[in-house]
């Protein structure tokens, strides 16, 4: 395993984290939105003043790559990192999303996303599509989408959006995972839940 896997991997062991959103907002909030705003939006506007201070300030950059610089992928270095991007989409889903999609498609990001790297970064062989992610670790991510979608939603809608996310997961949209993963895999659980 090269440097730069092992790196992903503990990356990914710190993005796991990101279930907490979601199950606070299910078994603390018990879909409260108005209280899950209370935390969120300040600390999607911390996040925020964060990012523009160490991208804008070098003493400020230096210091936050000191901190939490392993963590880092290259392109997060001069723009905002996964974890900015995870709270503007937390405040997406709970906001618009049904409670119980916003509660899954959040989950399939911290599940899915991280079980996709997990599997697939040490044992993925078959590319898919010529990109850089492997079956084996979409199958991974599809896996742990749907066993944990089928808690919260009807099968049908559990199995396409768990589908969703993996193909979002996979796919080459240039938008960070963060965003993708979960808008696109509600948007699609919205709609199906209209007719189940």
């Amino acid at each position: 395993m090269t440097e730069k896997q092992k790196k992903e991997l503990f990356r990914k062991s710190f993005h796991v984290s990101s279930i907490l959103l979601p199950l606070s907002y299910y078994f603390i909030f018990h879909y409260n939105r108005k209280l899950m705003f209370l935390i969120l939006v300040p600390l999607t506007v911390t996040a925020l003043i964060i990012e523009i201070a160490r991208i804008e300030h070098k003493t400020f950059k230096r210091i936050f790559y000191n901190l939490v610089g392993i963590l880092l992928r290259k392109h997060e270095i001069h723009n905002f990192t996964g974890a900015t991007y995870l709270m503007m989409s937390a405040l997406l889903c709970i906001g618009f999303f049904p409670a119980d999609i916003a509660v899954v498609s959040l989950a399939f990001l911290a599940i899915g996303d991280t079980l996709a790297a997990l599997v697939g970064i040490p044992l993925g062989k078959r590319k898919i599509l010529n990109t850089s992610k492997s079956l084996e670790g979409s199958l991974a991510c599809f896996a742990g989408c749907f066993v944990f979608g089928l808690f919260f939603l009807n099968p049908v809608v559990a199995l396409i959006g768990a589908f969703t996310a993996t193909v979002a997961e996979f796919s080459r949209i240039p938008i960070d995972d963060n965003i993708k993963i979960p808008i696109i895999s509600g948007l699609v659980m919205s709609f199906v839940n209209m007719f189940f």
